[in-house]
């Protein structure tokens, strides 16, 4: 008869040991003609179950459970197939695959965007100037570059685009008394642009701009002044209103400078002077400052078309801290600027003639603790960047209490921001680069955009067929 044995330790499996001598099967066979057909079948199972054993336990690894990255792209790495040449014992010791560019593709819906090839006069032609390209406003040329530049994005089928960007840079026109940015050819400059791209084609006409957008990276965004008081006056041109406005400016309540479609983006500072910085300095690095502030501050402010510079927020922080020796507050220009940033615990970030000020960028950049003192003021991509959880913000009328303040988050939660604010994907969120990255401010803009699909006229199209 057929005995089932356990094999021992050294071998893998059951194994069957047949003990039927010739007389036993010689009486089996007379006694029962199938006897040899049973024998036989019992012989093709046996065979067939421990085969069948055998290749379920050395099946090999399928290809797709060798890639252990998290990513979202449907596009294989090679990383994947070399892991698939690797043992199992050794697939553990892969380096993870690169990161993927797009692995967060579908977040921006297949986004399409048609750049208007306009004369360089709206654009190229300012960057003469390298200012142009570098200066707090420059989130305009940044932009234009990066989506010009992306394959992905852009398309250059006006048929086949979501939206429209209109590359009109007007914050490079520097003043020769005073170096700022003059800006009081803006609404020439677009208005000629608008004219020239609704005569030449015809989906400005077709949407009345609603899908069309356009950069406002200056004071008061798409009010083109640098005074508050003259930008409520002159509003928001009429021949935007309908369009969509990347802009610096935002407030929580109501004003006239952003009664248009709006998106809240950050100032420009330069990815590579931040690279350079945390080279020397990095964000986990010894900070030795504790307060920091380095800007204009006027002693005794100076009524301006009957507005004081920052509303006194400045001058009253000069006032009440500048004997305090935990406040390094600084006046003059200095190019170590950043490296002072890197340096400090918290940086001031006051108002000036808007809310929204440069040292809101590079303090996150450089590991600085904000301290936001505007009132109201709205802040960029609040998706990505958790601004309660990697800032202060004081009320303006408690400046004098700054001392108070600081003292007790510094005894009690500081670390907890700090941590948060080191997020490495918190910086890149507010920066720019000269090729979309992933997660970074272009990529964002891009990402708030395709949320705004409903003004697409491509996209209304095709859902109503």
């Amino acid at each position: 008869m057929a005995e089932l044995k356990r094999p021992s330790n050294n071998s893998r499996g059951f194994y069957v040991k047949m003990r039927l001598n010739g007389k036993q099967a010689q009486q089996m066979e007379k006694k029962n003609p199938y006897f040899r057909f049973y024998k036989w079948i019992l012989w093709i199972s046996l065979s067939l179950y421990f085969l069948t054993s055998f290749f379920i336990s050395h099946k090999p690894i399928p290809l797709s459970k060798t890639h252990f990255s998290k990513s979202h792209s449907t596009v294989a790495s090679r990383a994947l197939f070399e892991s698939s040449s690797s043992s199992v014992s050794n697939s553990s010791s892969l380096p993870p695959p690169p990161k993927k560019k797009n692995s967060r593709r579908h977040l921006l819906k297949d986004l399409k965007i048609f750049v208007y090839d306009l004369p360089p006069k709206y654009n190229s032609d300012w960057l003469a100037n390298e200012r142009c390209g570098n200066h707090l406003f420059a989130s305009e040329v940044a932009i234009h570059r990066a989506i010009a530049s992306d394959d992905d994005v852009r398309t250059y089928d006006p048929y086949e685009a979501d939206l429209f960007f209109v590359p009109v840079y007007v914050a490079c026109n520097f003043s020769a008394v005073n170096g700022f940015p003059a800006i009081g050819h803006a609404r020439t400059l677009i208005s000629s642009a608008i004219q020239l791209i609704s005569s030449s084609y015809p989906f400005w006409n077709r949407s009345q701009g609603a899908d069309h957008v356009f950069v406002a990276s200056h004071d008061f965004g798409s009010c083109f002044h640098t005074l508050e008081d003259r930008a409520i006056e002159d509003g928001v041109p009429e021949f935007m209103k309908q369009s969509i406005v990347l802009q610096t400016f935002g407030v929580k309540y109501r004003h006239p400078c952003q009664e248009v479609e709006n998106i809240v983006i950050p100032p420009y500072v330069s990815p590579v002077s931040i690279s350079r910085t945390l080279e020397k300095a990095p964000v986990t690095g010894r900070r030795d400052i504790w307060a920091f502030f380095r800007g204009k501050m006027e002693v005794n402010p100076k009524n301006v078309s009957g507005r004081f510079y920052s509303k006194k927020v400045r001058t009253a922080i000069w006032r009440k801290f500048s004997g305090d020796r935990r406040f390094y507050l600084q006046r003059q220009r200095f190019a170590g600027y950043q490296s002072e940033i890197a340096r400090s615990t918290f940086c001031l970030c006051p108002l000036g003639w808007a809310p929204w000020s440069p040292r809101l960028v590079e303090s996150v950049a450089l590991g600085c603790v904000p301290v936001i003192i505007a009132d109201g003021i709205r802040l960029p991509f609040p998706e990505a960047v958790p601004w309660p959880e990697i800032s202060l913000t004081v009320a303006e009328s408690d400046v004098g209490e700054l001392g108070k303040i600081l003292d007790h988050v510094a005894a009690t939660n500081l670390s907890t921001i700090q941590r948060n604010l080191w997020d490495p994907e918190v910086r890149r969120a507010l920066l720019y680069h000269e090729e979309i990255e992933e997660g970074d401010a272009t990529w964002q803009v891009l990402y708030t955009l395709a949320r705004k699909l409903d003004r697409s006229c491509r996209t209304v199209r095709v859902s109503d067929q």
